[in-house]
């Protein structure tokens, strides 16, 4: 909370500092323009690069064309899914089941600005948002010179940190509107008298004697354009992913299933070395995939003997002697999270919170332990349930399987999870997360873009994940559970800075290309959008007057049904819960 503060009383004194350099002059002096604490400072120096970077300029073309029917693609799902979630919205208010509010329906969590939106990462954030905006700004830059239409400057913005940068194209040229605060030399000659600058000698000018028609960028040239960024999000997208999913997720290893989540400080393992969210690779000569395996295998080990425990810290393998102490473990069984309508579970009268102790006799101390014997049972098999509710106080349940609906085998009907963590007889407790089959998962999520579920996971992945958890990347606690093998080897750590880098550029990217893409100015799919109408209405009309008034009106219209969508996702929880 202190850096908190802190962070923030650098932040205002930061935005004092501009506020005062500005009424002073001195930034426009510089030839830097506020927009509240967000700073632009221009520069014509490097321009000659864009004139360098277009000149494939069918390339650059072909790029554009195939950026604007992918533009049109996402403008037509986006707003298909903000009239979706209005009608979803709507639904629920009218039958009293909208969810009250919560992190998913904040304000904050809207934007997609590290620092603000709860669920992105400020390091890897700020990595993102900065390739986003620059890969974004200068695709723009780059068609405009392709399209001969002038850029007046380039440069980046800030806010007491480099946010992104942005390319600043003609908007006369481009749009046609005269921009009367534009009293920059164009860093190309001006074009309207006919005089061109020398690049070799700048203060050579060339005169020519006839006057040069003002330029204006055709429908087409500016849909190019302003699709060029979009394009260039998708790309970045694509590369991103491609390099995540393949190969940097390719070179990661999971260490083991097992963490230690608890340490008796009177134990032989504390006084050993073993500590909170070690990994148990190994005890002896055996290898642990999981609890289940470490249980078993402590089963076999006499009381009072020792056991060499390989345990893993930040992916380096240590052994610790520990001492197999003479006391049982404390089983509490595995909690069951919810059961199935309809079920064998639920008519028996097994509920939520409930702990499954054993079944048939069989101790039920890992969901590893429930999932094998479920495995081994029939259809019909009658079974002895033992339950506890978290007390003391436990009851048996008959109840008879049914058919299992994925396999030929008995089916409960439960879901279940182990309660946070197994108690050994080593001193310490376990806790244990599925870190292969994870992996697996997230490797299989480019095989599943086919359908519809596979988009809706990456969509949401930083954000819900598999399982309504989110993935924010490799740190932490998950980064434990993984090292790096193969080609990524001497990368140690470095690995997943690579990995959580590329995870958030292409998320980021593809997140702001799809929202530009919605028909609303001043938004680039907005332009593109009422270019267009005004096109095809012209074509019926035969008149501009007419086709710029119904073309204006409509695009007006999209852009505040948009806004007013997005108004009622933030507050629609609040108008019906209270704030």
């Amino acid at each position: 909370m202190n850096e908190t503060y802190l962070a923030l009383a650098l932040f205002l004194v930061y935005w004092l500092i501009v506020l005062i350099l500005k009424r002073k002059g001195i930034l426009e002096k510089y030839n830097i323009s506020t927009y509240g604490p967000v700073l632009m400072i221009r520069t014509t120096k490097g321009l000659e690069i864009l004139d360098k970077l277009a000149k494939p300029g069918k390339a650059w073309k072909l790029y554009a064309n195939i950026g604007i029917v992918l533009m049109f693609i996402g403008m037509i799902a986006m707003f298909m899914v903000v009239i979706l979630s209005d009608i979803a919205l709507l639904s629920s208010i009218g039958d009293n089941t909208i969810p009250e509010p919560g992190k998913f329906n904040e304000a904050r969590n809207i934007f997609l600005i590290p620092g603000v939106n709860e669920f992105i990462p400020l390091t890897w954030g700020i990595i993102a948002l900065i390739v986003t905006l620059v890969v974004h700004e200068f695709s723009h830059a780059i068609l405009c010179r392709v399209e001969n239409i002038r850029v007046k400057s380039m440069g980046i913005l800030l806010a007491l940190v480099p946010i992104g940068g942005f390319a600043e194209p003609d908007e006369e040229e481009l749009f046609g509107k005269k921009d009367e605060d534009d009293e920059q030399p164009d860093p190309y000659g001006d074009r309207r008298l006919g005089i061109v600058i020398d690049k070799e000698e700048p203060e050579k000018k060339i005169t020519r004697y006839e006057e040069v028609p003002e330029k204006k960028a055709t429908r087409n040239q500016r849909a190019r354009i302003l699709a060029a960024g979009v394009m260039a999000n998708f790309v970045v997208t694509l590369i991103a992913f491609s390099l995540l999913f393949g190969p940097v997720l390719g070179a990661m290893s999971p260490l083991g299933n097992t963490m230690v989540v608890d340490v008796n400080e009177d134990s032989s393992a504390y006084a050993a070395g073993i500590r909170e969210n070690m990994v148990i690779t190994q005890l002896d000569d055996t290898s642990i995939a999981n609890a289940q395996e470490m249980l078993f295998y402590l089963d076999s080990v006499e009381m009072g003997s020792t056991v060499r425990v390989h345990a893993a810290t930040d992916r380096v393998v240590s052994t610790y002697d520990v001492k197999v102490t003479e006391s049982e473990p404390d089983i509490k069984g595995i909690r069951i999270q919810n059961t199935v309508e309809g079920s064998p579970a639920e008519e028996a009268g097994l509920e939520e919170g409930m702990y499954i102790l054993s079944i048939d006799g069989n101790t039920m101390r890992t969901v590893s332990d429930f999932t094998d014997y479920m495995g081994s049972t029939d259809v019909g098999q009658k079974v002895i349930v033992e339950i506890s509710n978290g007390q003391e106080a436990t009851k048996e349940y008959e109840i008879e399987l049914a058919q299992h609906p994925d396999a030929d085998k008995g089916y409960l009907g439960v879901y279940t999870q182990s309660d946070g963590y197994v108690e050994t007889s080593l001193g310490f407790s376990v806790g244990e997360f599925p870190a292969r089959e994870y992996l697996e998962l997230l490797k299989q999520i480019p095989s599943m873009l086919t359908g519809i579920a596979g988009w809706v996971i990456i969509l949401g992945l930083p954000i819900i994940g598999f399982t309504g958890e989110g993935f924010p990347g490799f740190s932490g606690t998950l980064a434990q559970f993984y090292e790096p093998v193969g080609w990524a080897e001497p990368l140690g750590i470095g690995l997943f800075w690579i990995a959580n880098s590329l995870l958030w550029i292409g998320w980021l990217n593809f997140y702001v290309g799809l929202f530009n893409c919605l028909p609303a100015v001043p938004l680039d799919g907005g332009h593109v959008f009422r270019d267009y109408l005004y096109s095809a209405v012209y074509r019926f009309t035969k008149s501009e007057p007419k086709a710029e008034r119904l073309s204006a009106s409509i695009s007006a219209t999209f852009a505040l049904l948009i806004l007013m969508s997005f108004i009622l996702m933030i507050f629609g929880p609040y108008l019906v819960h209270g704030f």
